[in-house]
């Protein structure tokens, strides 16, 4: 019985190890919760700017709107930094734990891979943001980031591209309620990495 199992194991073995030389599989699930937490903080935050400025009289408002771009793009940063940060600490120490650099060819196709759709993405949002065009910005950010995600499956776990395909879903949706971009950014970028990292954890590193 120990023999007829040893031609599986092996195949297994070698399995992991072409996983291991053609997947970046030390993302770790807590980047995912990290970021989603760092896009709930973000939401909070520029959902308290736009309530302030709403509050405002109409004059006001016209003073007020470079305030406002300047504070909402601020959060932005803070949060793209604060998911990056985390993502990478967290990355790194999977890494060690499993024995697998966390700098070879499977993580530069990856970083290339989703970098470029957000690079395309983000040149079009400042496009946007110089035509005073914000209420597409929510939808634009979820699309190229779901589209970043799809394409970036294929070099690490798999899963992440359910997770890309939510997004590109909430974006379409975004993009006939335009005035609901906040929530649904929210939703996005924050309770659905939670969610995603989670299940990740518990999938892959509980053990």
């Amino acid at each position: 019985m120990d023999s007829s199992s040893k031609p599986l194991d092996t195949l297994q073995d070698i399995k992991k190890m072409m996983e291991r030389s053609s997947r970046f599989i030390s993302l770790s699930g807590w980047s995912g919760v990290g970021a989603g937490v760092c896009a709930l903080i973000g939401a909070w935050m520029a959902h308290g700017k736009l309530a302030s400025f709403g509050g405002l009289d109409v004059e006001s408002r016209y003073y007020s709107v470079n305030n406002l771009e300047y504070s909402l793009f601020l959060i932005a940063l803070g949060v793209l930094a604060g998911a990056l940060v985390l993502a990478f600490t967290f990355t790194y120490i999977r890494s060690k734990k499993t024995g697998v650099a966390i700098w070879g060819t499977s993580a530069r196709r990856l970083l290339w891979n989703t970098f470029l759709p957000m690079a395309a993405g983000g040149v079009l949002i400042l496009k946007m943001i110089d035509l005073n065009f914000y209420t597409l910005i929510a939808p634009t950010c979820l699309l190229f980031y779901g589209v970043a995600l799809v394409n970036g499956s294929k070099y690490t776990l798999g899963e992440i591209r359910y997770l890309g395909y939510a997004q590109i879903l909430l974006g379409m949706i975004n993009c006939w309620l335009l005035h609901s971009g906040l929530i649904l950014w929210t939703i996005g970028f924050g309770i659905l990495h939670i969610v995603y990292g989670l299940v990740m954890w518990w999938k892959y590193e509980r053990e």
